[in-house]
């Protein structure tokens, strides 16, 4: 009888165990309030996590439904490159930001720049390192980290919101199809979600520059700037890949570590193929582990201090 007890109680440990390390989504985290909108992330654990971070944005072009069974834009595209991150171990955190058309330029950047901060100040909680948090995602939402990747903003140290007194800083990201340069896609032609997002009026053109200028990525790279991995296909007509060209050539020139990996044929997608457009071409590069790799080399061994 008590061999059978004790046979139980191990099992039953064991149970608890293996449930505990299976991989798990806590979902909707609140990661800062606007005007009474929550902002949301969903927090992925890995089944055996490594310590560290990776703030995931999906691309959507800034927009988001304006209904209320709209998918959250954190649910989107995370099928596809949230699996291979969990395997390697890292804790990633997908989110939503506010989007057009309700919302504008900068509002989606300073919610990203938010989460992270919230990411880095609630990092012993998540079991992750506050001084090596990265970044991964696709079109717009790979814009918005590119920016905050080359902003590098500081904490306000006088906030009173212990969240916002910690840096915005990355300390490694990798951009599919990365709009890097918006005052080249304006009046392009490509991605005409540019000009919802933006939403600046027509007839103050010399205004209207520096405002592209400030939201675009290249103007803002510095020696400071964090390794770029840059995912791009090269048949891509809503962002075109001389955007990821220019922007390799920016950071070489600023001797920031960066690597350009062209998807021959790739299109734009979160898997570079139009959507329903059929399946990635199996002689293309493995753009996952590529995005694995490049954490893995750059994440861990990133500057020990939380900020640039």
């Amino acid at each position: 009888m008590r061999r059978t007890i004790v046979a139980v109680t191990l099992m039953m440990l064991f149970l608890a165990n293996y449930a505990t390390a299976e991989p798990r989504v806590e979902k909707n985290v609140v990661y800062g309030m606007y005007s009474g909108l929550a902002l949301l992330m969903d927090v992925h654990h890995p089944e055996k996590p490594n310590g560290y971070g990776v703030i995931f944005v999906s691309g959507s072009g800034w927009q988001a439904p304006l209904t209320y069974d709209a998918t959250g834009l954190k649910e989107s595209q995370i099928a596809l490159w949230g699996p291979p991150l969990l395997r390697a171990g890292y804790t990633v955190f997908a989110i939503n930001h506010r989007a057009a058309p309700r919302f504008h330029y900068p509002a989606a950047v300073e919610d990203t720049q938010r989460a992270v901060r919230f990411v880095r100040h609630h990092a012993k909680a998540y079991g992750v390192d506050p001084a090596h948090l990265g970044g991964v995602g696709g079109s717009s939402g790979a814009h918005l980290l590119s920016l905050i990747a080359m902003l590098g903003a500081a904490g306000n140290g006088d906030d009173p919101d212990p969240v916002n007194r910690e840096p915005a800083t990355l300390q490694c990201v990798v951009l599919r199809a990365a709009p890097n340069d918006m005052r080249q896609m304006i009046g392009s032609g490509a991605l005409p979600q540019v000009v919802s997002f933006m939403e600046l009026p027509p007839s103050n053109a010399p205004a209207n520059e520096k405002v592209y200028t400030a939201a675009s990525p290249i103007a803002h790279v510095s020696r400071s700037a964090p390794p770029v991995l840059l995912l791009h296909g090269d048949a891509d007509k809503a962002v075109p890949y001389q955007q990821s060209v220019a922007m390799e050539e920016a950071l070489r020139a600023a001797n920031v570590p960066v690597k350009l990996v062209r998807i021959p044929g790739g299109e734009h997608g979160a898997n570079f193929v139009v959507a329903g457009g059929g399946k990635p071409n199996p002689e293309w590069p493995d753009f996952l582990s590529e995005m694995v790799g490049w954490l893995d080399q750059h994440l861990k061994t990133a500057s020990a201090s939380a900020g640039r």
